[in-house]
């Protein structure tokens, strides 16, 4: 049997990835199937599964790809600009999130999905949460349980928020289908993380 080439087996790869944004940009995750992703990237659509082992195992991968903090590579501050990293970052999810719509519903897709690759991605974010957990509490002098619980209230709040203003104008007053509200709620956690670093020199 003659040997895949890896260089056809990443680009027909990517050609299936882009495909997933194509397909959802113009027609919703509704649009989203076996058929219509192999039709739009111009394969047979057993490359789907021979290379992502299904249709969720595909839109895992672009996840994977595309999520903020699998990819987060940026280089750790010294201690006297940590809190402006730490504000940077939280800005910098917002972005993306908000800007990305085919990211915004796969994230949600993601919500309800058990399958193995949404496990692996889901763990591979997690290495890199507890990566930046265990930096930012050795920089700051906070415990990573700490560290750990305010990361968590605050990405989880980004991500609730973003998905929810798909739908919902409002919330508790802030206008999060508005940039007014996200220039309010990027404040807010300007003063959480402000308020939280600080606290121990009062």
């Amino acid at each position: 049997m003659e040997k895949e080439n890896p260089k056809n087996r990443q680009t027909t790869e990517q050609l299936l990835l882009d495909s997933v944004h194509a397909l959802i940009e113009e027609k919703g995750f509704e649009g989203l199937g076996v058929n219509a992703v192999a039709a739009q990237a111009g394969v047979s659509k057993m490359l789907i599964y021979r290379y992502f082992d299904s249709l969720d195992g595909l839109i895992a991968a672009y996840i994977q790809q595309n999520d903020y903090w699998i990819n987060f590579e940026e280089s750790l501050p010294d201690a006297s600009h940590l809190g402006e990293f730490i504000k940077t970052m939280f800005r910098q999810q917002i972005t993306q999130l908000k800007t990305d719509y085919t990211l915004k519903m796969l994230h949600r897709w993601e919500l309800t999905s058990n399958h193995k690759m949404v496990k692996e991605l889901r763990e591979k974010r997690e290495t890199k949460g507890i990566w930046l957990v265990d930096a930012i509490s050795r920089l700051s002098h906070h415990s990573q349980s700490e560290v750990a619980t305010i990361a968590s209230l605050i990405s989880a709040g980004i991500s609730y928020l973003v998905l929810l203003s798909e739908n919902c104008h409002v919330y508790n007053g802030i206008k999060i289908q508005q940039e007014k509200g996200w220039e309010e709620l990027e404040n807010g956690i300007d003063l959480l993380v402000d308020l939280w670093l600080n606290q121990n020199k009062q």
